[in-house]
């Protein structure tokens, strides 16, 4: 079968299995969802494509300026990145004691499409029959920070105001590590003026009643190994080539990653439990106008990787001397480097406390006991912006409060539905409630995030 008839084969199975998924499961309103004003402002976020690796976030804040002026919340734009804007959208706290912030955060930017892959265009958000709207983003994540906003509009509209400090965050570049976005946030004095307390972020879609939450995740290790060596024709051998390092090199972290991958197979471990590798790229070869020079053996070849390491204690200790003696040794004439490596100056990385000494933990169990709903603690296997708070000492906590909808993060024809899209908004607005009207004391920042975990 060609590339083009297995798409379209992928797309006749995904409409049965959403029309099949929606007729069983997603409850049905008396709202006609085309009327409804959450919905159509959800629907106008979607159409605005902030889509990597060249956003344009100008339309996106235009459009979120004006929804924070509807909404009464005070809006600054902060740029530490030209062109890389993020937003705050802040409700004031009652309370004259200071009390730590709630930040609600968001990113703005969403991946990459092939639009022919899709059933309706990626960015028309268009909604059929079953209230169910297509759009890159409406998972990841501009469900989240609509959800947070249409919440605020219901609490301010019965009255309700916090008694601390209330953030929304809308961030740059999330899908590209958001070191330009959160990570020069997180060490500005503009995030220290905000007394975080706790944030929210995003999480996963939930099924049964569950709402999976990240209490953490793995650190995200980007990693790029370089081998080096003489150049010559290519009808020779030569001893310690580059490529030849390389390829040694690949073998030993192909047979790492497959001993990763049998503890899964064989349900010793769950996936978040084990370090994952995966390759990425290959770059090697003198390029010519139409392809490569066959005959010349390169002098540098380099291979990207990327390692997801569980936030363990001593993990990333050992993690750091593989790499260094087995898959990049100097011996070898090798070297490497990280274009992402998240961990703290001890190499770990640090887990929010996700138990009852948490307040904030307790908090979030009881807004979602009221919708019949209990909590499950995960550990990531992505990564968040939730990272950049917790190497701050900061508690954050991943939550999307969406159930029941078919998992299609980063996929073709991603899809929310609109009335599950309702329903998650209440049950924001009772975690925003809950977190807003909490004027106990808290733990310690040490308290509520751990360095790392002694197991998982």
């Amino acid at each position: 079968m060609n590339s083009r008839s297995a798409c379209r084969s992928v797309v006749v199975v995904v409409v049965v299995w959403l029309g099949c998924f929606c007729q069983e499961s997603w409850s049905r309103g008396p709202e006609d969802l085309e009327q409804n004003a959450a919905v159509q402002r959800f629907r106008s976020y979607l159409r605005i494509p902030t889509v990597q690796p060249e956003p344009d976030y100008g339309p996106a804040i235009a459009f979120l300026l004006g929804q924070a002026q509807e909404v009464g919340l005070a809006a600054r734009v902060l740029e530490f990145v030209a062109k890389k804007p993020l937003l705050v959208m802040t409700w004031k706290g009652s309370s004259q004691q200071k009390l730590p912030s709630v930040i609600l955060n968001s990113h703005m930017d969403v991946v990459p499409v092939e639009e022919e892959k899709w059933i309706y265009p990626p960015f028309a958000a268009h909604m059929d029959e079953d209230g169910n709207i297509f759009a890159r983003g409406s998972q990841d994540m501009k469900v989240v920070g609509m959800m947070y906003l249409e919440a605020i509009r219901l609490l301010k509209a019965r009255g309700w105001a916090p008694v601390r400090d209330l953030h929304v965050l809308w961030v740059p570049d999330e899908e590209i590590g958001g070191n330009d976005g959160w990570g020069k946030f997180a060490e500005s004095q503009e995030f220290a003026d905000l007394n975080a307390g706790i944030v929210l972020d995003e999480g996963h879609i939930s099924y049964n009643q569950t709402y999976i939450v990240d209490y953490g995740e793995k650190a995200m290790w980007w990693l790029v190994i370089q081998a080096f060596g003489g150049t010559g024709h290519g009808s020779i051998y030569f001893d310690n080539s580059a490529s030849e390092n390389l390829f040694k090199s690949i073998a030993s972290i192909n047979a790492f990653r497959e001993s990763q991958m049998n503890l899964v197979k064989a349900g010793i471990k769950p996936l978040e439990e084990v370090v994952v590798v995966n390759s990425v790229f290959l770059k090697s070869g003198s390029p010519t106008p139409d392809g490569f020079t066959m005959n010349i053996q390169p002098s540098v070849v380099e291979a990207g990787f990327d390692v997801r390491v569980p936030p363990v204690a001593e993990m990333g200790a050992f993690m750091n001397k593989r790499i260094a003696e087995e898959w990049a040794p100097k011996s070898r004439n090798m070297s490497y480097y990280f274009t992402v490596k998240t961990e703290t100056k001890n190499g770990d990385v640090p887990v929010t406390i996700a138990d009852d000494s948490n307040p904030w933990w307790t908090l979030l169990k009881k807004a979602v006991s009221k919708f019949n709903s209990t909590l499950s603690p995960e550990i990531a296997n992505g990564a968040s912006d939730s990272r950049f708070a917790r190497m701050q000492g900061v508690s954050a906590l991943g939550i999307t409060a969406i159930q029941d909808v078919p998992f299609l993060i980063h996929s073709d024809n991603e899809v929310m539905n609109g009335y599950e899209f309702l329903k998650g908004i209440k049950v924001v607005e009772e975690i925003i409630d809950l977190y807003g009207s909490f004027s106990g004391s808290l733990p310690s920042a040490r308290e509520q995030v751990s360095e790392t975990l002694s197991t998982l």
